[in-house]
């Protein structure tokens, strides 16, 4: 299929990693081939000090301790918000470095203390030890805010692809568990539905970095079953939840031609029908992942709408 992709985007079509998924093997060789890509993508230098450690949280029950990275404003005074990022990568890729350099970029632009999360991956540890591990995560910045030097009253929580299906996943947990408050989430590009039979997955088979294929692959390993079953979990594919009432305001991303398209769009939708304040930003000419393209336009504005989202969302001061 042709596609009427951004022309700056274009000639970085042959330079973008693809995500070729099609068994376990695979993901192995897929893992090496991102954790190299961290050897290459932008670094960022913050214009203020940042604070940076790596620590590990209690896990799940029975479940090993969940590594975390703490970012924070060396330079802050008072309790600022806090955010709980959660990386992406098709549930069985990506790591803390996926998300380092954007990561710097946020705490130095906004001022407030992120918590990213080392989650356990499929297929070596499916459904529901993702999301466990994530709110785990979740209960521990909650707990420890004070310590941390986080508001409690301003704790969002914000992925990408993977990351923020496993967001909304998350979401609906502390909301069906009576806690932490959450008051944002914010989903970009999110992967949220394992029935796979928007137009938008059907349709894009051979798109830039993502496509149905590596969908399909990446459910199978993240359910350890095959997708589009009876009984698939809400947590594991928001899209199944049947109420997103009572849920924190959201602000959701999509790519033109990206197969997670029309799932971000109609989750946008049913939040803002529950009652939910959910905003919704449709980029054209992009794919999924074109935010990597750092110097082209679109990119430079998706940024910019995702820190102002934080911002607002966030109720930085």
């Amino acid at each position: 299929m042709t596609y009427a992709i951004d022309p700056e985007l274009v000639p970085w079509l042959d330079m973008l990693p693809g995500v070729p998924l099609s068994d376990h093997e695979s993901v192995l060789a897929a893992r090496t081939s991102m954790a190299q890509l961290a050897d290459v993508l932008p670094s960022y230098e913050p214009a203020n000090p940042v604070d940076v450690r790596d620590t590990a949280v209690p896990g799940p029950s029975d479940a090993p301790d969940v590594p975390v990275r703490v970012y924070a404003p060396a330079d802050r005074t008072g309790a600022v918000p806090g955010l709980l990022y959660i990386h992406g990568g098709g549930f069985v890729l990506g790591d803390l470095e996926m998300s380092h350099a954007q990561l710097l970029h946020l705490v130095d632009e906004l001022g407030i203390v992120i918590v990213a999360v080392d989650y356990r991956l499929a297929p070596e540890h499916p459904f529901p030890a993702p999301v466990e591990d994530c709110y785990a995560a979740l209960s521990w910045v909650a707990a420890k805010a004070d310590e941390l030097g986080i508001d409690p009253a301003r704790i969002g929580i914000a992925g990408d692809s993977a990351g923020g299906g496993l967001s909304a996943g998350v979401t609906l947990l502390a909301r069906d568990r009576g806690g932490p408050a959450l008051c944002f989430q914010y989903l970009g590009i999110p992967e949220l539905d394992d029935r796979l039979d928007t137009p938008s997955m059907r349709d894009y088979t051979d798109t830039p970095i993502w496509n149905r294929p590596n969908a399909v692959v990446s459910w199978t390993s993240y359910l350890g079953t095959e997708p589009g079953g009876d009984d698939v979990s809400p947590y594991a594919a928001p899209a199944r939840a049947t109420d997103l009432s009572g849920l924190p305001p959201a602000f959701v991303t999509t790519c033109q031609f990206d197969p997670l398209r029309d799932e971000g769009i109609e989750y946008a939708r049913r939040l803002a029908h529950a009652g939910v304040q959910a905003e919704l930003r449709h980029y054209p000419g992009t794919f999924h992942g074109s935010g990597m393209v750092e110097t082209a336009a679109i990119s430079r504005r998706m940024f910019a709408d995702e820190i102002d989202a934080l911002r607002r969302g966030l109720r930085v001061g």
